[in-house]
């Protein structure tokens, strides 16, 4: 089915809508036949031509003389009038619109940016550790508490690394038909394919249909991992912008094969030739599965009562607008085993092993917003959030009964603002939780000042409380050790967060973040070191809370260096931690620097990028992967880090096609096998991966 539709994609959008490799030819004005006096400029925007017309001359008919001697010296008589001009088309009509209603458009541009996101996630991985296969968890090098979402999420947020959720949705408005193709090489037997279709059927309504899929079978025995997310969107305006719609479905379906690790490490770390074939290498089980299922509806549409306008270049109308926000979500979370294994515990209630969460949300928000050119936006809002997190049974144990549901609902009312005054931007919301257990309170405020032209200076604060996600507070397995019931003893997590950061052309951008966390949750083995010696320790994992405060310090710092055509790409992060116990783990630096080369070629016909990459991270306490929660878990029994990751690659653009060569971790061929991903999980080995992005107008 997977491979049915990538085929309707694609031929839909090449022969339904004729896609092109460059924007559409021009059109007539009023149907009248223009000639073309003067030759025509090009302008090169993005690479695609677009036609720019100054002016047209056309013939009109004279009035007919009565007098027959000078009708026959003309019949008609030349008239130069300026035509009306004739529309054209640019990359920056094609507009992308994001959640929270920030408008882009279209970049078919290569950077060393395009180069960090051309990846499973498609989004700089700086902070991320990924593991051997595509589409396996990426373990965390980097953590921020000021993004955090204000209502609890099912948990296995391992699993979720390319989960579509509603603030990850775009939608589009197009002057034509819009194609675009992402395709990559995977690890062994697959590849992985993004594609996208886009159109608007009036200049007000665009529909769009997205597919992402990919199959990779790995290096490793049973790391198999496969996908397929789908996604359609509606945006829909009227004439006169009063009311505004958008609406997507969203299903999405990751799966994948889990094989707990290296059984043996020496095999790996040996470098012995019988095991350069990493499959003849043993692991723990191979039999254990898990899966995240999620189908969602959202509706956001918005109607302005007043809309005064000034005059038509007024950009800052005073207006009232109503608006009415919905989301009804389904996600599952399976886990599977076809035999009892030791590594989860010794005995299960039953086998083979099928456990599964499924929680069922339902959103609704109406909000009144108020603008004004001098008071700012001003937004007001009332929630109220629905959750019904269940398991099939009750459980009923020595210690007590563990319940099957966590089941109510959340009130919610909020608020927004929004100004500039001249160089200074100021925005905030807040949310507060009139009835509920699952949330509190959520403060977001943020300051922004161009001192000038070339240098900014930004800062934030970030105040919230909610309950952790709920497989800390309720779980059910056929496994002994992983049944739980916290949702009366644990406290809500606390986090306040103080950020700021200075953004310069010259200087290059630092952003720093302190956050004071109480009640960090988090998940840790309670095993003996004679059970973590026999490969026991995931089987004790279970959800614990910190009672002491944890502080946490980071600051980022980013910087391109350039000389005629070579570019030094530059970020480092540092990190400290300040905490009673260790519970919060994380690298102290983690640096990044890619020195590359930039230049056209070919008379210009093709823009050439290589380079080098170059990724390190300092040895540090690294999280363990538990398969069957879908979660990392703390351990403070090894460090692991502290060796280079060296990546070399070849990139070219050919008009609106982006090529992509990269031979990835290019020093494991030299080095001393060392690289781990997590505990028992060994980074990928040296691998040469292509791929391409490709953008198709009609």
């Amino acid at each position: 089915m997977r491979l049915i539709l990538f085929a309707l994609l694609f031929l839909l959008g090449q022969f339904l809508f004729a896609q092109q490799d460059s924007l559409p030819p021009q059109k007539e004005v009023d149907s009248m036949k223009v000639k073309v006096l003067d030759s025509l400029k090009v302008k090169e925007i993005d690479s695609l031509k677009v036609v720019a017309m100054d002016s047209v001359k056309t013939k009109k008919k004279d009035s007919l003389m009565t007098d027959s001697t000078a009708l026959a010296k003309r019949k008609f008589i030349k008239n130069t009038k300026q035509a009306k001009q004739v529309d054209s088309v640019s990359i920056r009509d094609y507009k992308i619109v994001s959640h929270a209603r920030d408008t882009t458009f279209l970049d078919t541009t290569l950077t060393i940016q395009k180069e960090y996101k051309y990846n499973y996630i498609r989004e700089d991985d700086f902070e991320l550790m990924p593991f051997a296969n595509m589409g396996q968890p990426y373990n965390e090098l980097g953590r921020t508490f000021s993004q955090n979402p204000y209502y609890p999420r099912i948990g296995a947020t391992a699993k979720h690394a390319r989960y579509f959720e509603v603030e990850d949705i775009k939608y589009y408005n197009v002057p034509t038909p819009m194609t675009e193709l992402m395709f990559k090489t995977s690890m062994e037997q697959g590849q992985f394919l993004d594609a996208l279709l886009t159109f608007n059927l009036s200049r007000r309504l665009n529909l769009s249909v997205g597919y992402n899929g990919f199959r990779s079978l790995g290096k490793y025995r049973y790391e198999q991992a496969e996908s397929g997310n789908f996604s359609t969107t509606l945006n829909y305006s009227t004439q006169n912008d009063r009311y505004n719609l958008r609406a997507h479905i969203a299903a999405q379906d990751i799966e994948g094969q889990e094989n707990g690790g290296l059984l043996d490490r020496e095999q790996f770390e040996g470098d012995l030739p019988d095991f350069e074939d990493r499959s003849k290498i043993d692991v723990r089980y191979t039999d254990a599965n898990n899966r995240i299922l999620g189908k969602r509806y959202y509706l956001d549409h918005l109607y302005k009562l007043v809309n005064h306008k000034r005059d038509s270049t007024d950009k800052n109308p005073t207006s009232l607008a109503i608006g009415h926000e919905f989301t009804y979500e389904t996600k599952f979370y399976d886990f599977g085993q076809d035999r009892q294994n030791d590594a989860f515990g010794e005995d299960p209630f039953l086998t083979p092993i099928a456990d599964r969460a499924r929680l069922k949300t339902m959103f609704n928000k109406g909000s009144v917003e108020f603008s004004n050119r001098t008071l700012g936006k001003v937004t007001g809002n009332v929630g109220l959030y629905s959750y019904n997190y269940y398991f099939n049974s009750l459980l009923i144990t020595d210690e007590g009964t563990i319940p099957n549901k966590l089941e109510g609902e959340e009130i919610t009312v909020g608020g927004g603002y929004s100004k500039n005054l001249g160089r200074l931007h100021l925005e905030g919301n807040i949310n507060y939780t009139i009835s509920g257990d699952l949330t509190g309170n959520r403060l977001d405020a943020m300051a922004n000042y161009h001192i000038n032209d070339n240098n900014a200076v930004f800062g934030g604060i970030h105040i919230s409380s909610r309950m952790p996600d709920f497989n800390y507070l309720l779980y059910q397995s056929d496994y002994r050790n992983f049944n739980w019931y916290n949702f009366d003893v644990f406290e809500k997590q606390q986090v306040q967060t103080i950020k700021f950061g200075f953004n310069s052309k010259w200087l290059g951008r630092i952003d720093a973040e302190y956050s004071a966390i109480d009640n960090y949750t988090y998940f840790a083995s309670t095993a003996t070191q004679e059970q973590i010696d026999a490969a026991q320790e995931t089987a004790f994992v279970r959800p614990f809370q910190e009672t002491n405060t944890i502080n946490h310090l980071r600051a980022k710092y980013t910087k391109e260096f350039k000389w005629r055509k070579w570019s030094l790409m530059n970020t480092v992060m540092y990190q400290d931690v300040t905490q009673d116990n260790q519970v919060l783990n994380v690298p102290q630096l983690v640096t990044r620097n890619t020195l590359y080369f930039s230049s056209d070629v070919f008379k210009k016909a093709m823009f050439l990028q290589t380079g080098v990459n170059f990724k390190y991270f300092t040895s540090y306490n690294m999280n363990a992967y538990n398969p069957l929660l879908g979660e990392f878990y703390i351990q403070n029994n090894e460090e692991l880090g502290g060796y280079p990751l060296l990546d070399v690659f070849i990139n070219a653009k050919v008009r609106q096609t982006r090529i992509y060569l990269k031979a990835e971790h290019l020093n494991s061929i030299f080095s001393e096998p060392n690289y781990y991903s997590a505990p028992n999980y060994p980074y990928r080995d040296f691998v040469i991966r292509f791929g391409l992005v490709w953008n198709f107008f009609s």
